[in-house]
Formats: structure tokens, sequence, C-alpha cells
């Protein structure tokens, strides 16, 4: 296939076209098939570990007026040597997919929008340099507010950034959030119109994290450019049935890593 051929078929998946092609009384939410579970279930005897409140916690420690904030919103790829607190993460992890209310087993309300209320995310966590908790990966379990310790990992901030394409200044993070998707869950109600929702159900959870950010003296940028299957690795998902999509590194602002990439990092 000639270029000009593959750059319309990719945007073919921008358009809303494909909806005019799908039969929704076929979906699985319609043939009535029980949806897919609205947190990922936790590994036999994992180890949980409990977060302050995160709605308290960002009222806490994002002060600063929205239209400020908005303002104030950037890229930063340059952070302190500063810790985040727990209460610090509790609140970013709050502002990106903290529940509101759950409406039934197949339905809750968080605190971005998702098409059709399906937040197809899991979010994981490597944590480098937060308060009381241990360098490692986490997996944050929004239902209990706790995190699920996957494994202790004293470079795990070095090995994320590796994951990510080698970009140096991932390592300098305090942590570095890594949102995954399991597609069968907006794929229950919509089948084939699944997958540009979930892409833009990304952008809203990724901003929330900027402006939380930057409300609280902190800095994060998105990546897109990542090792799809080093990242999937690093976070034991299958590639499949469940992937990464985004990963945004956090850290306070300040002097810290350049933001530049070094290959061999």
């Amino acid at each position: 296939m000639d270029s000009s051929k593959k750059l319309e078929e990719y945007r073919y998946f921008l358009k809303d076209s494909v909806r005019r092609t799908i039969n929704f009384t076929e979906t699985a939410q319609n043939l009535l098939q029980p949806a897919p579970p609205l947190q990922k279930p936790c590994r036999d005897g994992t180890v949980l570990v409990g977060l302050p409140d995160g709605c308290a916690s960002l009222k806490k420690h994002c002060t600063m007026p929205v239209g400020e904030a908005i303002a104030q919103r950037e890229s930063v790829r340059s952070y302190s040597t500063e810790s985040l607190s727990l209460e610090e993460l509790s609140a970013l992890l709050w502002a990106t997919q903290g529940i509101r209310l759950v409406l039934n087993e197949a339905c809750a309300l968080r605190t971005v929008p998702s098409a059709g209320a399906r937040h197809s995310f899991e979010t994981y966590i490597a944590a480098q340099n937060i308060d009381g908790l241990q360098p490692g990966l986490y997996r944050y379990l929004p239902l209990d507010n706790k995190l699920e310790r996957l494994f202790l990992d004293e470079k795990i901030a070095t090995k994320a950034a590796w994951a990510s394409m080698a970009q140096q200044f991932v390592a300098g993070a305090a942590a570095v959030f890594f949102w995954t998707t399991i597609p069968e869950r907006m794929e229950w109600r919509y089948g084939l119109a699944a997958h540009k929702v979930i892409a833009l159900d990304a952008g809203h959870v990724c901003q929330n994290l900027y402006l939380a950010c930057t409300a609280m003296g902190a800095g994060t940028c998105a990546i897109a450019a990542y090792d799809q299957d080093e990242c999937d690795r690093l976070l034991g998902v299958d590639g499949r049935e469940e992937f990464t999509m985004y990963i945004a590194p956090v850290g306070k602002t300040g002097a810290g890593s350049p933001g530049y990439c070094v290959p061999g990092l």
C-alpha cells in the first residue's frame, strides 16, 4: 500500500464513520452479557498500601485557582530531587481516575469524563521518590483507595525511562504514571466504535494530571513515544487484552534531570 493510501486509512480512525456500519443490537451489552469489572482484580497474596483520602488531599495540595492553573499549564521535563508526599500522590491519582460515585456494578462516575462512563484505564505508578512508599511498581485501586504493590525495585524510574524510548528526564521523576487500557470495557458497549473514544478518554485523564500538578507546584509531561513491548513487560500486562497507552512522569519543579534522550540510558 502506498503512503497516501495508508494516510487515508489511518485518518479514518479519527472519524466517526464506523458508527454507521455497526449493528449496536449485537454488542455485548445489548446481548445482556455481563460487563467487565470496573477494576481489575488484585493478584493473590498481594500487598495493599492504604492511601489518604484523594478528594481531601486534592483540596489541600491543589489550591491554585483553576483559571490560573490552565494559564500556567505546560510540559515539564526537569524535576527537582524533592519527594512527593503520599497525600500529593493520592491527590493526583484521584484527580485522574478517582471514583466519585458507583452507580452499579457496571458503571461508576469518576473525576474525568469517559464515553458511556466505561473508563477503560488502569493506572500503574513507578514510584521512585514518594515519602512513605518503597520504590517499585504499584497499581491504583480507585474502588478501594489503595495501591496494589506489584514489586519493589530501587531502579524503577530508570527502567521506566528505558521503556519510554530511553528518555532520560523520565528517570528524574518522583513517580511515573503509566495508563493501560482494557479495551473490552469499552467494546462491551460500543463494539468497533470503542477504540477512538478510548484514545479521546486518555486525553481527558492526562489533562487533569497536568492541571493538578500545576496547582500543587509539580510538573508533568505526557509521553506517547514509548517502546510498547518494554512497557507492557514492565507492567506485567499481556499486550493484547491490556496494554500501555500513555505515560506521564511527575516531579516537583526545579533544577533536575535534563530533558533530552540518551541512547543506552
